[in-house]
């Protein structure tokens, strides 16, 4: 009988923290911070009226977490990227 050679991938440390997850989460936060600066702008556009927006009011300050909004904006910039 002729055996079979089994090949194991070699074991690898596991990574706790990967940069490019670190650069995801800036551009994430950084989306939020610039849409919740032009907040007012973009609510005369109809923006941040959208279902899944939120808005509240928490420990005496009014909150704006724009989700729907950052949906929408993020398709259209990866639309208009691919296009252009």
């Amino acid at each position: 009988m002729i055996g079979i050679l089994w090949v194991l991938p070699k074991a690898t440390a596991p990574t706790p923290f990967r940069p490019p997850m670190l650069r995801w989460i800036f551009v994430i936060f950084l989306a939020l911070v610039l849409i919740n600066a032009f907040a007012p702008f973009l609510q005369k556009l109809g923006f941040g009226k959208l279902p899944g927006d939120l808005n509240f009011k928490l420990f005496g300050r009014q909150w704006f977490l724009p989700v729907s909004t950052t949906l929408v904006l993020s398709l259209l910039a990866s639309l208009l990227g691919r296009y252009i």
